[in-house]
């Protein structure tokens, strides 16, 4: 069976992810890793004031295996990720998705890596062509960075909007759809759901409150990724005889 590593920017197993990403996966064994599986988060070796952003720096949002979430910054986390991407290789992955859509320099890998970030904004880019699009990201103080990386990709007006997804499920769905109706509200013709974190019950909270579609992270990229892996997969059956 060809292996798929799932690496997050925080713990693994991620769960929350699971229930979504199972009818996209099919036939594919997961090696999943966290950048911060390693770390702890109570008491006196607490790893949070460690991991936090640099001044000035975009600040990213994971979640922990315990359902709750820690901001970071890059300085931190970089050493702490290429080491979840070498257990997951070592584990058998074929090809590795980051399951973040975060934009990161480069990560040593000695197989394919794929990049969430990528997959997800070339494909919505893709769809969306130069109609107007609203973003919804996890916290207020990345709508800026979010907005930019996404306006160089795209030719339409792009306006982002935080709504965490790791708050308690129905506060969650509520900021979603609050941030999805008020992007519509602006002309906001497609919306996307920038983060990991969001899940297809977020979309569809999303679809009814803006009445306009909704493109989510977590299934365009797992989509993707199982199309790499299988298509490697193929290719090497096929050289094999």
């Amino acid at each position: 069976m060809t292996t798929l590593g799932l690496v997050t920017i925080g713990q693994a197993p991620r769960t929350d992810v699971h229930t979504d990403a199972a009818p996209l996966l099919t036939g594919i064994r997961l090696a999943e890793h966290g950048a911060l599986d390693d770390d702890v988060f109570d008491g006196p070796a607490d790893a949070t004031a460690a991991l936090a952003p640099d001044p000035g720096e975009a600040p990213l949002v994971t979640r922990l295996r315990d359902g709750g979430s820690v901001v970071l910054g890059h300085r931190a986390l970089m050493p702490r990720l290429e080491r979840a991407v070498a257990r997951a290789e070592g584990d058998g992955a074929a090809a590795t998705l980051l399951l973040c859509t975060g934009r990161f320099p480069a990560v040593r890998s000695a197989r394919p890596l794929l990049f969430a970030e990528t997959l997800f904004q070339r494909a919505a880019s893709a769809l969306v062509g130069e109609a107007p699009v609203g973003i919804v990201c996890p916290r207020a103080d990345q709508a800026a960075d979010v907005a930019a990386r996404w306006s160089a990709l795209l030719p339409g007006r792009v306006r982002a909007l935080g709504a965490t997804p790791y708050a308690p499920p129905a506060e969650a769905l509520a900021g979603v759809a609050s941030a999805a109706a008020e992007l519509a509200s602006a002309g906001a013709e497609w919306l996307v759901l920038d983060c990991v974190g969001y899940t297809e019950e977020m979309r569809s909270a999303a679809a009814r409150a803006a009445g306009v579609p909704v493109l989510l992270a977590r299934s365009m990229a797992l989509r993707l990724a199982a199309e790499a892996v299988s298509a490697g997969a193929a290719a090497r059956r096929g050289a094999n005889g």
